[in-house]
């Protein structure tokens, strides 16, 4: 990881999307509804598709406090009380998709996501799991995990969430430094994040992930090396470590920050070249686009073998699938559609009041679309690509047809980030860190629309 330059970093400090889809999110329309998401279901019921196993995603949208960084779909109360009738509403939805799905269908990936899916009681996450077992068989040896704040969880309540079958944790941290936190009101010890990983340990948890943010308020190279030293000691199984956009506009939370405590992009570009350098030395592996992982842990034996995959949730080391994507502003891909629910939490029970599944938004997807999303997916989980495979999936010459991209790859190839052979595209071990500017070419929506403002940056 160490021969990634912090000119090279300079340089490639660009914004674009993270591709957990595509076409991105900011494409889909309103003109896609519930009407299209019920075809979509009812066709996947009729196909062959009904013997593959499915993904699920139930957004929790309540947290307790807020922070500042925050650009998730949130509501944020200290009344416990609400978590009821939502949960009620989410009953009503999984029994819609049921209804047009059929029941037994096979569940091999479960994400809870959120806000924090902590803020439910033990008795209410007993009352979601078993409420999914009835509606799907989850297969052993699944990939079910759950987003953890360290503030609202104990050993005990790790032991319920080992109890109902969740293998793989990820801790918000963000940053160890008493001063960060209060800058962006998140106050965590760090011997209290250290005692529940240990915890989890010895509950046998699969996996831990820990959630690292740079860029934050008052951080500096010297702080965040004493964070990524503390983590590092805590040696999760993976870590992933996200840049933090300043957006005010977009998102209210932010507008508490004070943007004269934000490091300056050259400190950002020290901190991320110096976190490379700290987890290559610590033993990770960089898996892609912000994710480090330990060698023995699934995700790394995934990308070895060119089995990981990438949807909504990010990486993944289950089989590409189908998602159903229950909850408040959730985003689910179903065939070749995709569908985001209402945003709001009066819109979400309106809709399901009225019987009606709560998507106000998504895309069927055209067949160009089909073919990029083939090839830019292929890209950022494997990190190859064969023209072959393209062409006979989709009967089309990829030369020709990608005539324009493979030339705009060229600037790439003088870098060194990619190599284009007769044969295929290979991007190269430092062109991995970048590989979403390389998917990027073959974005059609980026072609003729370059205003990326309302992307992350590229690292």
């Amino acid at each position: 990881m160490s021969f990634v330059s912090t000119d090279l970093l300079r340089q490639m400090d660009l914004q674009g999307p993270r591709y957990t889809s595509y076409p991105t999110a900011d494409r889909f329309v309103e003109a896609f509804g519930d009407t299209d998401y019920v075809q979509a279901l009812q066709q996947r019921r009729s196909g062959p598709a009904r013997a593959s196993a499915l993904s699920l995603y139930v957004h929790i949208p309540f947290c307790e406090s807020l922070c500042y960084f925050c650009a998730c779909n949130k509501i944020v109360t200290r009344h416990h009380e609400r978590a009821q009738p939502y949960l009620r509403y989410l009953s009503r939805e999984l029994d819609l998709h049921v209804a047009h799905l059929g029941s037994g269908q096979t569940l091999s990936q479960l994400h809870l996501g959120g806000g924090t899916p902590t803020f439910l009681s033990d008795e209410e996450l007993r009352s979601l799991l078993a409420m999914i077992g009835r509606s799907f068989h989850l297969v052993p040896g699944g990939e079910y995990s759950i987003e953890v704040d360290p503030r609202t969880v104990t050993a005990a309540r790790l032991a319920v969430l080992a109890e109902l079958g969740f293998k793989r944790l990820s801790f918000g941290v963000q940053d160890f430094d008493a001063a960060v936190q209060r800058a962006v009101h998140r106050l965590q010890p760090a011997q209290q994040v250290f005692e529940l990983v240990a915890q989890a340990r010895q509950l046998g948890f699969e996996s831990i992930n820990i959630d690292l943010i740079y860029g934050l308020p008052l951080q500096s190279p010297e702080s965040f090396d004493r964070t990524l030293a503390q983590v590092t000691a805590l040696r999760p199984d993976r870590v992933a470590l996200y840049a933090y956009a300043h957006l005010p506009d977009r998102f209210k939370p932010q507008r508490r920050i004070q943007a004269a405590q934000l490091p300056a992009a050259p400190a950002k570009i020290t901190m991320l070249a110096r976190s490379l350098d700290a987890f290559e030395k610590a033993g990770y592996e960089y898996v892609g686009l912000d994710h480090f992982a330990l060698p023995g842990d699934a995700l790394v034996m995934a990308r070895r073998q060119g089995r990981m995959h990438r949807n909504v949730q990010g990486y993944s080391t289950q089989p590409d699938a189908d998602l159903i994507a229950l909850g408040v502003s959730s985003i689910g891909r179903m065939g070749a559609t995709y569908s985001q629910n209402a945003k709001t939490l009066e819109e979400y029970c309106d809709l399901l009041d009225q019987g009606r599944l709560p998507v106000v938004r998504g895309l069927a997807l055209s067949r160009d679309d089909l073919i990029r999303r083939t090839v830019i997916m292929t890209l950022m989980c494997q990190g190859e690509l064969q023209f072959e495979s393209v062409e006979l999936a989709f009967l089309i010459d990829f030369s020709s047809y990608f005539a324009s991209e493979l030339q705009a790859l060229s600037p790439l190839q003088a870098q060194g980030l990619v190599q284009v052979g007769a044969s295929g595209i290979m991007v190269t071990a430092q062109g991995w860190f970048f590989v979403r500017a390389v998917a990027m070419v073959f974005d059609r929506y980026l072609q003729s629309d370059r205003n990326r403002a309302r992307f992350s940056q590229l690292i």
